[in-house]
């Protein structure tokens, strides 16, 4: 595996700060929003640089019930191959469910929610991993990923199903340690036996970020600084392996740069710390790690999954995303308040989302923004991605008598110029300016 070293996160709003950070030696940009004929200049410096880029994807869905899109699989093969990236990376979650393979709508989650630790649906990834890794010009990492709530009849451990998954298939782990956090607070669940648990020579490279805590629940906001116990886990990670790369993760709310230095210079302590320990002990190392379980003969064939394994894993999660995102009763052994904390959380990401893909809409609704997004965002959930829900949140807007002569105006014209070439006679066509001055709705 390729030293990576220590790294960020390459996001638009501090593109100039990364490019001057001295001791960057690689970035990782979320994939989906690559566009490969238009780079953004920072990046393409930085490449020109020697800096090493890798595309992180959210959106395949290895963890869902249905196998991997075969389209997102070319695009993130292509954005690889752009970038001269010696690896991609995934997470092992689900982001929509329902469709043919459960006859029920398709809903979107617009998030990453995790998959039970069941054997079938350990299966169902195994599956969609090594169909990703054939597809895939470069190695994949996947990604554990942080959770709120946990699934009814789990048969394994996080570490036990990492380290399944990585036996079974050889993919490669990218451990975020901001999510064993995480799911130390939620679920109860000891970051020191994942971390025996995993095969950790496996590791590609590592997360690090922050979130903050709100009742007792741990949000993984990617918006905070790092706190204390996320950096003493990657001393414990430290002193077990030395992991190839380490980078930090910033989505939001970003600071100026020397704070986001300081970060870095505090991941660089946690791994000094870490490999001093290691020193010490003279045994913390991959080779003398907790022993693990051998793959049994069920676990280690490769064969297809049988369709009723698959339908079985879509039912389950078809009827979760519906209660999270549809209102529809919860599931059976399910905690019911912990399922009301993700669906706030999942209306309240949507709505930032779609406020940075479409800013034409806050700027127009002004403060009224997020309260008319989310009570739309209540009744209606996701079908076809954040730019469509975007242009089916206006039309939404549209159909109803509360806005104001103007602002319909300009909304009516921004969704004729977004929605198609034929969009129904109703809505006149005209332009909206980008630089239109924010307009409270009429109540």
């Amino acid at each position: 595996m390729q030293r990576l070293g220590t790294g960020i996160g390459w996001r638009p709003e501090i593109a100039d700060a990364v490019e001057a950070m001295p001791g960057i030696d690689w970035v990782e940009v979320v994939a989906e929003n690559v566009c490969l004929g238009h780079l953004p200049d920072s990046l393409r410096r930085l490449r020109e640089r020697g800096v090493t880029v890798v595309p992180h994807g959210v959106a395949l869905g290895l963890g869902g019930a249905d196998r991997p899109d075969p389209g997102r699989l070319s695009a993130l093969a292509e954005r690889a191959e752009a970038l001269g990236s010696p690896l991609v990376t995934e997470h092992i979650a689900f982001v929509r469910a329902g469709g043919p393979l459960t006859a029920s709508p398709r809903l979107e989650a617009g998030h990453l929610l995790p998959v039970p630790r069941t054997r079938d649906a350990l299966d169902v990834l195994c599956e969609n991993v090594r169909i990703a890794q054939d597809a895939l010009p470069v190695p994949l990492a996947v990604e554990n990923i942080a959770a709120l709530f946990s699934w009814p009849g789990e048969e394994m451990t996080e570490g036990q199903f990492l380290y399944e998954l990585a036996d079974r298939t050889g993919v490669r782990l990218l451990i975020d340690v901001a999510n064993l956090h995480t799911n130390h607070v939620n679920r109860g669940e000891d970051p020191a036996k994942a971390l025996a648990e995993l095969p950790v020579e496996a590791i590609a490279y590592v997360h690090v970020a922050g979130g903050f805590e709100r009742d007792g629940v741990w949000h993984d906001s990617h918006a905070h600084p790092v706190p204390r116990p996320v950096l003493d886990i990657l001393t414990d990670l430290a002193s077990r392996v030395a992991p190839a790369g380490v980078l930090l993760e910033r989505d939001e709310n970003f600071p100026e740069p020397a704070e986001l230095e300081g970060e870095l210079a505090a991941i660089r302590e946690a791994l000094r710390k870490g490999r001093g320990q290691s020193r010490a002990a003279g045994a913390a190392t991959a080779e003398t790690s907790a022993p693990r379980p051998a793959a049994t003969a069920a676990t280690a064939t490769a064969g297809a999954v049988p369709d009723g394994v698959r339908e079985r894993l879509g039912l389950a999660q078809a009827a979760l995303l519906s209660a999270l995102v549809a209102g529809t009763p919860a599931p059976e052994g399910f905690d019911r308040a912990r399922l009301r904390v993700q669906t706030r959380a999942l209306a309240g990401k949507r709505a930032g989302v779609v406020a940075k893909v479409a800013p034409e809409l806050p700027e127009l609704l002004g403060d009224a923004y997020r309260t008319e997004f989310l009570a739309y965002a209540h009744r209606r959930p996701m079908t076809g991605g954040y730019r469509r829900d975007a242009l089916d949140f206006a039309e939404h807007l549209l159909d109803s008598d509360r806005l104001q002569a103007r602002v319909r105006r300009e909304m009516r014209a921004w969704w004729r110029e977004r929605s198609g070439p034929a969009p129904r006679s109703a809505r006149p066509a005209a332009r909206l300016a980008r630089g239109a001055r924010r307009v409270l709705l009429g109540r």
